[in-house]
């Protein structure tokens, strides 16, 4: 597992080292991407912008992810406007690709041939950097402000979804020489049938908002047939991916969304749910919430024990709370999932299994001196 922090460092973690145990466990980091700072203090200065002498960021790191067919390669993203690519053994950077402006999110598809990275960015385009090349490919103009979040569709290589402060949920296929598929409308429960009734050859929709206030959070169910969108109107939307349909899931006033960052839903695979009851996890500023996916039922909230929660008013009205959910990620191939908070901390949820039971009662017993 990778992690990024605000000072610019990355993290790698050995998460084997835990199997098999039913009491807490403290990972260690297996390795570390050394901060700028560190390695101005052993090596001076970089001669040059964008000189690639050094592996780290300069600023905090804004997004992650392992290379979707091998994980002995990942991606950076910071707000230092590069995006970089880094070998998981050596944890140095093989390149670095400056994009001129702040890079809040990264994707790389998990279905395609391409070896295009879309990149979420203060610029109000979608930038795509083929990695093959080396270069900026191109750009996908549409959105009227910063674009803060993005997703390769995981069913159509060509397909991708994007999120903007200016409310809008854009799609894209990049084949077409214009880009633009269209965007999606709240206010639209019907979508675009097509000939088909599914969307083939429909008329595209030119205007709409998905979201009243920005959208830092796009991603798509595994199946491809859903997407899921977060907004600063602190709502979260279901789509059609085919139609555009907006599916009226109602997850209720609890949701919390004021940070320009992306926040990103996190949908469980479906592998570890019943069949046609998806499930999704929501980073809820201080806890997690599980929600039935298509009907918006809240089943269940995670908390930390104990947490104290220290809750002040920004300058722009943001809520600053210390140890803030920021992102969460699913373990795959397990039944386990891992939260990060502004505090700094990394936590493993996984399902209270009797073995874990046993073991409560027999601490108990020991403390209880029985």
């Amino acid at each position: 597992m990778l992690s990024g922090g605000a000072g610019s460092s990355i993290i790698l973690w050995d998460l084997e080292t835990a199997e098999n145990t039913a009491k807490a466990f403290v990972h260690r980091p297996a390795g570390v991407v050394r901060t700028y700072e560190i390695y101005v203090r052993a090596h001076g200065p970089l001669l040059k912008p964008g000189s690639r002498s050094s592996s780290s960021h300069k600023f905090g790191i804004t997004h992650l992810s392992f290379y979707p067919f091998d994980s002995l390669a990942f991606l950076s993203s910071s707000y230092d406007h590069s995006l970089k690519i880094y070998s998981t053994e050596t944890l140095s950077a093989s390149a670095s690709f400056d994009l001129n402006s702040v890079v809040y999110s990264h994707s790389l598809s998990p279905v395609a041939d391409h070896l295009l990275v879309a990149c979420a960015t203060q610029h109000p385009a979608v930038r795509l950097v083929d990695l093959r090349s080396g270069a900026s490919a191109h750009s996908l103009a549409g959105h009227q402000g910063a674009v803060l979040s993005v997703a390769w569709s995981p069913r159509d290589e060509h397909i991708l979804a994007s999120g903007g402060s200016d409310g809008t949920v854009r799609l894209w296929d990049i084949r077409r020489s214009a880009g633009g598929l269209g965007v999606l409308d709240l206010e639209d429960s019907a979508g675009v049938g097509g000939e088909d009734g599914l969307g083939k050859n429909a008329r595209l929709r030119g205007r709409g908002k998905a979201h009243v206030g920005a959208c830092n959070g796009v991603v798509w169910t595994e199946s491809g047939h859903n997407l899921v969108t977060a907004g600063h109107d602190e709502r979260v939307r279901v789509w059609d991916a085919a139609t555009g349909a907006n599916a009226l899931s109602h997850f209720g006033p609890i949701i919390k969304n004021t940070h320009l960052s992306t926040l990103l839903p996190l949908v469980a695979p479906c592998h570890v749910v019943p069949p046609g009851q998806p499930v999704m996890f929501y980073p809820n500023e201080k806890e997690i919430l599980m929600f039935d996916l298509l009907n918006g039922t809240l089943k269940k909230r995670l908390r930390v024990p104990g947490g104290a929660v220290a809750q002040v008013r920004g300058s722009a009205g943001q809520r600053n709370i210390r140890n803030r959910v920021t992102s969460l990620v699913w373990r795959p191939g397990n039944v386990e999932m891992y939260s990060a908070s502004s505090d700094g901390t990394i936590r493993a949820w996984m399902p209270r299994t009797k073995e874990d039971a046993d073991v409560e009662e027999e601490e108990t017993q020991e403390a209880g001196g029985g």
